[in-house]
């Protein structure tokens, strides 16, 4: 048993992993939050703690005796990652054992500009290490969650599904001209959660990387894969590339990414942001994950895309 403190913990991706967390009865568990805690109680095992992110010292004090801390916090209007760099240096201050950035998506971030704030938090850590390690750091990275595949519908307990540009509910889809063979890891929260809880009890030394790979398809084979399953073709709409760049595209319909971490007045802009990022991305082959938990936990199954999307997709229109 050991002592974890999840940091961000109020967040949908961190809340699947606390309750697999939990399920094991292993760990005594710290909810760090912004927030005050709810007025229903939180899960047997888990301690809601409101901190101050802008204040190390008490973030240090938190920490004495956390053996690890897993990230959630989405500073996206942080790009210097001042947040998770004070909380980088209070688990160095409290000789933290293993520390997991906000990571939590993908490998290349080149074109992700509202991941600014996850390029400098690799930049401090791999600096902090350059001589010798001062701390043990792992970067989860499972590419993008299968559940969003289900949108309208949920598909796990807590992460929100939002309308994403190959859009399984009316078979549809904006994709860049010539991306058929282009390459993505898709993976569920169910098994990012599971691999994390498994990672929290692996005794050797974290790897930097942790790709978490789900499965890796072309574009092609996944919007083929949607026709199968919803039963009809697709009406598909090509996107250039220059036009994504310029900001210039122009489609019939745009993907409400309504994501949490977005506030509602912003939604459209960063809507038409996070489209042309994601299709350059890929097209950069960013969205291929490599597959470090994949090789050190080789008895764990994932789940895949055509299992996983037959059973969400069953018996609705």
């Amino acid at each position: 048993m050991v002592k974890i403190a999840v940091v961000g913990g109020s967040g949908n991706v961190a809340q699947e992993i606390i309750d697999v967390l939990v399920a094991t009865e292993k760990h005594e568990i710290l909810l760090l939050s912004r927030k005050d805690a709810p007025a229903a109680s939180t899960s047997q095992g888990v301690t809601w703690i409101k901190a101050n992110y802008q204040d190390p010292k008490q973030l240090a004090q938190i920490l004495e005796g956390v053996h690890t801390v897993l990230s959630f916090i989405s500073p996206s209007d942080d790009p210097a990652s001042t947040v998770q760099k004070n909380l980088i240096d209070a688990a160095i201050q409290a000789d933290v054992k293993r520390f997991a950035p906000s990571e939590w998506s993908t490998s290349g971030l080149e074109q992700l500009s509202w991941y600014a704030y996850k390029a400098e938090t690799r930049r401090y850590l791999r600096d902090l290490n350059k001589d010798k390690k001062v701390l043990e750091y792992t970067l989860f990275q499972p590419g993008l969650f299968l559940n969003y595949f289900t949108s309208p519908y949920k598909s796990s307990k807590h992460v929100h599904v939002m309308e994403i540009p190959i859009d399984f509910n009316k078979r549809r889809a904006l994709v860049l001209d010539g991306s058929d063979d282009d390459r993505i890891t898709l993976t569920t929260v169910q098994d990012l959660a599971n691999v994390v809880a498994r990672a929290i009890d692996f005794e050797g030394e974290w790897p930097v990387v942790s790709g978490i790979r789900g499965a890796d398809m072309s574009i092609g084979q996944l919007i083929a894969l949607g026709e199968k399953i919803r039963g009809a073709p697709f009406e598909i709409e090509k996107l250039k590339a220059d036009e994504l760049e310029s900001g210039t595209w122009k489609t019939s319909w745009i993907p409400k990414l309504d994501h949490p971490s977005i506030s509602p007045e912003q939604v459209d802009m960063f809507s038409r942001i996070i489209v042309a990022g994601l299709w350059l991305a890929i097209s950069a082959e960013a969205y291929n994950c490599s597959d470090e938990w994949n090789r050190l936990l080789p008895d764990y199954e994932f789940t895949q895309p055509e299992e996983f999307l037959s059973e969400a997709w069953r018996g609705k229109l």
